[in-house]
């Protein structure tokens, strides 16, 4: 196995080195869930509704235009110092993120912070797949993944308390200590041999890839939005996208070490577990960006309540997750693959059905079945591939996996919120009342909700309720693609 020419003369501890990874994906997981959870104290302190997309989406995008970038560097100097690299920047995002003093500095730090998170998830999941053989894979990756979700659990419950007894930013300081004692484990307990041999860093391919992909996540924040989808700016940016994909795909052809190995999508096992990691990252936002403004805008329940009913998705997730671990083993990669979509799709159509008079009981149950989908699916993938791929590719490989599911929640994010801004503006628009949707900051706060006036609070909740139905619709038809997607996932799996 490729695995022991890069184990060295000094003794790897794995189970500490599993130790340290698990608490740094511990740190990347909790990020998500709990900012979703405090968003709306965080909006209704520094205002700012109309940018509520981009607090997700700039984290999204440099996470996405780093991933690959940084597995593709991890393949070239090991994963040691780019997995330190990264904790490191993700901690000074942290910092930053939690003195913000208004949204746009907020978003500013959320885009170092992000550039950090591009190493952390690729890079961990990567030496999983380095210290341990094919056998041993499908239940670590599993137990991962479990780690994963059971501590995204903690996740909406401690956004909930934090912003209820104490002060927002500490749902980004909170990461300082997992950060340093993750750090601390890849430093003393992970050893790997790394080939002395000259490096070719693929720099041009890296910069059109990072042009590429921001121009067209701006697109779909902006577009439909802060400008229209036929202004100069939206025209010029996609026109950007389009030649840099050109560019980008010629440079990837003739570079002698390529960012991202054009010849991994030959293989049909990569490119359709690839395309379902896509849609499915965008079900993943979708959830987690507008449930909790579901929950307390329009149902009118406390932070905590929303949080409960987030987390119920996070419990799915790993329970199906090390199950997938077993089930691949038992039945074959391509059955789970289907099981897994199956679950998205029974999860989406229940959200299709939701009205203000379901409950939270009936939101938790939906989350959790796509949870489940999302635990059968997110296994099963990344195990085939690195399954499928030897050393000195399986860090581009399970990257380019990790990136997909970025770029879909990038992707869901933008498109998503582009809805539901666009839906509420028109239904605010025909009623004639003097109110925008800045005004929902209001609904938001329990304090502010309870002295507008009753035609006002009607106004805005019925029309968020109506925005965000037809957010979830949009989210039923992507869950649909998806299950279609899994049923292209080959029968036969090669080994690697």
């Amino acid at each position: 196995m490729s695995m022991d020419l890069h184990t060295t003369s000094k003794k790897t501890n794995r189970p500490l080195v599993l130790a340290a990874l698990v608490i740094s994906m511990f740190m990347a997981a909790i990020e998500g869930t709990i900012v979703a959870t405090a968003m709306p104290n965080i909006v209704s302190d520094l205002g700012g509704f109309s940018v509520y997309s981009w607090v997700f989406s700039a984290f999204l995008l440099m996470q996405a235009v780093t991933t690959l970038i940084f597995g593709k560097l991890s393949d070239l100097f090991g994963r040691k110092p780019v997995f330190l690299i990264g904790v490191s920047i993700f901690l000074i995002g942290s910092i930053l993120c939690g003195l913000a003093n208004t949204m746009t500095l907020l978003v500013i730090f959320r885009v170092i912070q992000g550039i950090g998170a591009g190493a952390v998830q690729p890079i961990v999941t990567t030496i999983v797949g380095d210290m341990y053989t094919i056998e041993e894979r499908s239940k670590i990756q599993g137990y991962l993944a479990s780690v994963w979700g059971i501590s995204s659990v903690v996740g909406p419950l401690f956004g909930g308390f934090i912003v209820r007894f104490s002060d927002w930013a500490w749902i980004f300081w909170m990461n300082i200590p997992l950060g340093i004692i993750g750090m601390l484990g890849v430093i003393l307990f992970f050893h790997e041999d790394v080939n002395k041999e000259k490096k070719s860093i693929d720099y041009l391919g890296s910069s059109l890839f990072f042009v590429t992909v921001s121009s067209l996540i701006v697109v779909l924040v902006q577009g439909g939005a802060a400008w229209s989808w036929n202004s100069l700016q939206v025209l010029i940016l996609i026109a950007v996208f389009i030649i840099g994909a050109i560019l980008f795909l010629l440079q990837e052809k003739k570079a002698e070490a390529p960012m991202m190995p054009l010849y991994l999508w030959k293989n049909k096992l990569i490119a359709v577990a690839n395309l379902a990691t896509l849609t499915s990252g965008m079900i993943i936002i979708g959830l987690s960006s507008f449930l909790p403004t579901y929950v307390q805008g329009v149902m009118g329940y406390s932070a905590i309540v929303a949080g409960f009913t987030l987390c119920t998705m996070s419990i799915g997730w790993p329970i199906a997750a090390t199950l997938a671990g077993h089930l691949v083993l038992k039945i074959g990669f391509r059955l789970t693959a289907i099981f897994g979509g199956t679950a998205l799709l029974i999860g989406g159509l229940l959200f299709v059905f939701l009205d203000p008079n379901k409950g939270p009981i009936y939101v938790g149950i939906g989350s959790f079945i796509v949870g489940i989908g999302m635990g059968l699916t997110s296994t099963t993938f990344i195990v085939s591939i690195q399954n499928s791929v030897d050393w000195k590719t399986r860090g581009a490989a399970t990257s380019l996996n990790m990136f997909m599911r970025i770029i879909g929640s990038a992707l869901g994010a933008a498109i998503l919120g582009g809805l539901l801004n666009q839906q509420m503006n028109k239904t605010l628009a025909v009623s004639g009342e003097n109110i925008t949707i800045n005004n929902t900051d209001v609904l938001l706060d329990e304090t502010s909700r309870n002295q507008l006036p009753e035609n006002t609070l009607h106004l805005l909740q019925g029309s968020l309720t109506e925005a965000l139905h037809t957010v979830y619709i949009g989210l039923f038809l992507i869950a649909l693609i998806s299950f279609v997607i899994t049923l292209f996932f080959p029968k036969k799996e090669s080994q690697g």
